[in-house]
C-alpha cells in the first residue's frame, strides 16, 4: 500500500504493528536513513538493539541466501516485545526473497523493514509493497521540509521557547542543510538551552549553526556588494591560494546578487524579501538587507548582467587569467555604487 507524504508522517509516528513490512526508498540515503531510524524507534522502543529484538541484514545477501529473511522473521527472541528485521540497501534482486517472507508472515513474527535507493515505477520491489495490503511503501523525496515538519523536529528536540526571528532562521537552515546536519544542529541547540528558559534567539542560532558556504567566499561577496573595493584584491589572493576557481566564485557571486535583486523587488521591501526559501538567516540576512536597500533594483540588474558577461568570458576560449578576470569583475561591482553617487 502506497502512502502519501502526510500518511507516511502519521505512520512513522504511530506505526501499524499488524503490518508485515514497510519499504522506505529514495535517492537521498540520509533522508531514507532518518525515516527508517524514526520508524524503528517508534516500533521497537529504545532498547531493541541491546535486547536483540532487531536483526540487520544487507539486501545483497538475500540473493545467495533467500531463506535467511524468512528464518529471521520466524525466529523466537530471548526478550519480550516487538521484533523487526531490517533489510538495508535492497534491490530488485532481493524482491523474490522478500515476497516469500511477506507471504509467509503471520501475527507474532518480526516485521520486515526494507530500505532502498531510488526505485522506478517498474521496480519489482516497489510493486511488491505498493500492491500488498499487509505492507506499506514510503517514498522519500528531496523536497525541502515544510513548516509543519520543521516544527515537529523542534518539538522532538525539546525546543519550545523560540523567538520569531530564530524560528524563521531555523526554517531557512532546514532548507539549506542536509537533514542529518539539521538534526545535529537541533540537538546542539537543545543542549545549549538546557536549563535556560529564555527564548532561543536568532543570534544563538547563528552562533551554533554550521557554515553553509565558505566564509571567505562570503566575505569577498560582501566586500563587492558594500563597495569595499580595496579589500577585494587581498581576499582574492587568499581564495586563489586555497584553490577556489574563478568559475565557482562567479557562480556564488551571481547567486548572491540575484538574491539581493529578488529581495529588492519584493513589494514590502528587501527585509520581507528574504524568506526562509532563500536560505539566508541571522546576521548575514541583516547585512544583505542593507546591501539590497543600498543598491536598488536598477543597479542590481546591472550587477547581474555584468556577472553574466564575466561568466561567459570565463567559460569561453579566452586566454586571459581567469582569477584576474574575476577580480576585475568584483572590483567593478564594488565601484558601481560609488560611481552612481
Amino acid at each position: 500500500m502506497k502512502l502519501s507524504n502526510s500518511e507516511a508522517a502519521r505512520f512513522i509516528t504511530r506505526p501499524d504493528t499488524g503490518a508485515a513490512g514497510v519499504l522506505i526508498y529514495g535517492a537521498d540515503a540520509m533522508r531514507v536513513a532518518i525515516k527508517r531510524q524514526d520508524l524503528l524507534a517508534k516500533l521497537l522502543g529504545p532498547d531493541a538493539e541491546s535486547e536483540m529484538r532487531l536483526t540487520r541484514m544487507m539486501g545483497a545477501s538475500l540473493r545467495s541466501d533467500p531463506a535467511a529473511l524468512l528464518d529471521a522473521i520466524k525466529a523466537t527472541g530471548f526478550f519480550p516485545g516487538p521484533r523487526a528485521v531490517f533489510v538495508e540497501d535492497a534491490t530488485d534482486a532481493a524482491a523474490a526473497a522478500i515476497t516469500s517472507a511477506i507471504n509467509e508472515w503471520g501475527a507474532g513474527d518480526a516485521q520486515i523493514i526494507v530500505t532502498a535507493g531510488q526505485l522506478t515505477p517498474r521496480s519489482a520491489l516497489r510493486k511488491l509493497f505498493e500492491t500488498q495490503k499487509s505492507a506499506f511503501c514510503i517514498a522519500v523525496y528531496d523536497d525541502p521540509p515544510s513548516q509543519a515538519e520543521v516544527e515537529a523536529e523542534l518539538k522532538k528536540a525539546g525546543l519550545s521557547a523560540i523567538a520569531q526571528d530564530a524560528s524563521r532562521d531555523l526554517v531557512a537552515l532546514a532548507r539549506a542543510l542536509d537533514p542529518g546536519d539539521f538534526r545535529q544542529l537541533l540537538e546542539k541547540l537543545a543542549l545549549y538551552k538546557l536549563g535556560d528558559e529564555s527564548p532561543l534567539s536568532s543570534a544563538e542560532v547563528a552562533a551554533l549553526a554550521p557554515a553553509t558556504i565558505d566564509a571567505e567566499i562570503d566575505e569577498i561577496l560582501h566586500a563587492a556588494a558594500e563597495g569595499a573595493h580595496a579589500r577585494v584584491g587581498a581576499l582574492m589572493a587568499r581564495l586563489g591560494g586555497q584553490g577556489v576557481t574563478a568559475v565557482a566564485l562567479c557562480i556564488a557571486a551571481l547567486r548572491h546578487f540575484r538574491t539581493l535583486h529578488m529581495a529588492a523587488c519584493h513589494p514590502q521591501g528587501p527585509a520581507a524579501g528574504f524568506s526562509p526559501k532563500t536560505g539566508v538567516f541571522g546576521p548575514r540576512r541583516d547585512r544583505m538587507v542593507k546591501q539590497a536597500q543600498a543598491w536598488g533594483i536598477t543597479r542590481l540588474e546591472d550587477a547581474v548582467q555584468s556577472l553574466i558577461e564575466t561568466d561567459l568570458t570565463l567559460r569561453s576560449s579566452s586566454q586571459a587569467p581567469q582569477l584576474a578576470v574575476m577580480e576585475r569583475s568584483l572590483i567593478r561591482l564594488a565601484m558601481m555604487p560609488r560611481n552612481a553617487r
